[in-house]
């Protein structure tokens, strides 16, 4: 018996469900290809971190200065420190604090024992000079003396001539035997020598008796330049002020008792300033004198120049002296503190890129931006300055990087920006 027809009934589709299920099944399917292919051509990356914990930089192109940042203080170019001239008990006329003038008397010096040697070589002086106006009367006593000698000679030596000639007179008219005239020759003879000889002898002596006085005036002279020179050591032992300015610091008590050379005090010249600067010792060698240097005082830009570098290093820095034209600042202050940059060098047209921590990673290598996916790249970088640096290779102008620090992701190759 059958029951009704339900076995043998055909459900048949209609037209418009058979399109609209094609359809359906090929927007499914493009929406798959799609899906797929973009899982295909997106990078891979195998960390995401949030955009806004990095810093990101682009690549330039313009000029780079090479600069070194250092703090210092205003100090005086001119601080020199008195010193005591002798040793003696130091009398001070001035505090610290206190304003002085070229040529001030600033302390004086007690020194009984430099006032004892003068008194002793003045009275040296006196008894050379005493000994000197002896030896002069002396030496006109001696010259009459020789004077005389030498005029006897003469005479004895005109008398000879006299007999002399009266012997050949006599000779002649056979007055006188041939002995007495011989003997009026031999006189005559003996006259001249004697003349002769009394003369050399009387040049001699009058040579010496000069040499002698000219040798007790040098001595006289010499004494002289000593007394001269203890009363200049002791013209200095009023201590002058040698600048304009103002007394620094007291190095000794009053009354004190001091050494020759001892500092007695530090006076500031207030009239020319120039920057200390403490410098890095790993920037010493590419210091030189003669470099610009930006000042920054109170607000106010000043340019000024490197004028001294020290040789040594101390508490691993170099202390360098810069000189600047003060003439357009007021109220500036010893220790007053400042900022500075020493610029090394200028280079123009450079490639460059904001300065940031991933130089501490070594350098050589960047995270290049593109889209959303920071790709590892090879960088070689060249000069730097306290705010930027020079890309040598491995960068194009208006490339973006990374500029944080890379601690956390330099193992890998490519990080996803969120």
């Amino acid at each position: 018996m059958i029951k009704d027809t339900s076995a043998t009934d055909t459900a048949v589709e209609t037209q418009s469900n058979k399109k609209r299920n094609i359809v359906i099944l090929v927007v499914a399917s493009l929406i798959v290809a799609f899906a797929a292919n973009a899982f295909l051509r997106a990078p891979s990356a195998s960390r995401s971190i949030d955009r806004a914990s990095v810093q990101l930089a682009r690549v330039e192109i313009g000029d780079l200065v090479r600069d070194i940042i250092s703090n210092g203080r205003i100090v005086a170019a001119n601080a020199p420190q008195i010193y005591s001239p002798e040793q003696g008990f130091v009398k001070l006329n001035v505090k610290a604090g206190d304003e002085v003038t070229i040529g001030q008397i600033v302390a004086i010096l007690d020194s009984p024992e430099l006032d004892n040697q003068l008194k002793q070589q003045i009275s040296e002086m006196d008894r050379l000079r005493g000994e000197l106006a002896r030896q002069e009367l002396d030496s006109r006593s001696q010259n009459l003396q020789l004077t005389k000698q030498l005029d006897l000679a003469q005479v004895d030596l005109e008398a000879a001539q006299r007999e002399n000639r009266r012997a050949h007179a006599s000779m002649e008219n056979n007055l006188i035997s041939q002995i007495d005239f011989e003997k009026a020759v031999d006189d005559l003879a003996r006259a001249e020598l004697t003349q002769k000889h009394a003369k050399e002898e009387v040049a001699i002596a009058k040579d010496r008796l000069v040499f002698e006085l000219e040798s007790a005036k040098s001595t006289v002279s010499r004494q002289a330049l000593v007394v001269e020179e203890l009363e200049r050591k002791i013209s200095q032992l009023d201590i002058l002020a040698s600048v304009n300015g103002v007394v620094g610091n007291l190095l000794v008590q009053p009354r004190a008792l001091v050494s020759k050379n001892d500092a007695l005090m530090t006076l500031v010249d207030l009239s020319a300033y120039e920057v200390e600067l403490n410098v890095a010792e790993s920037y010493a060698n590419e210091l030189a004198i003669g470099m610009q240097t930006e000042i920054t005082i109170a607000g106010k830009k000043v340019m000024g120049k490197l004028s001294a570098i020290s040789p040594e290093v101390k508490n691993r820095q170099v202390t360098t002296r810069v000189r600047f034209d003060q003439q357009a600042l007021a109220g500036i202050r010893q220790n007053q503190q400042v900022s500075a940059r020493v610029l090394l060098e200028n280079k123009t047209n450079v490639m460059k890129v904001r300065r940031g921590s991933f130089i501490n990673s070594g350098g050589f290598v960047a995270f290049k931006l593109e889209g959303d996916i920071a790709t590892k790249i090879d960088i070689q970088l060249g000069a730097t300055s306290m705010r930027e640096i020079e890309v040598l290779a491995g960068l194009n102008a208006n490339d973006e990087i990374i500029i944080s620090n890379y601690d956390e992701f330099i193992d890998i190759d490519k990080v996803l920006l969120n």
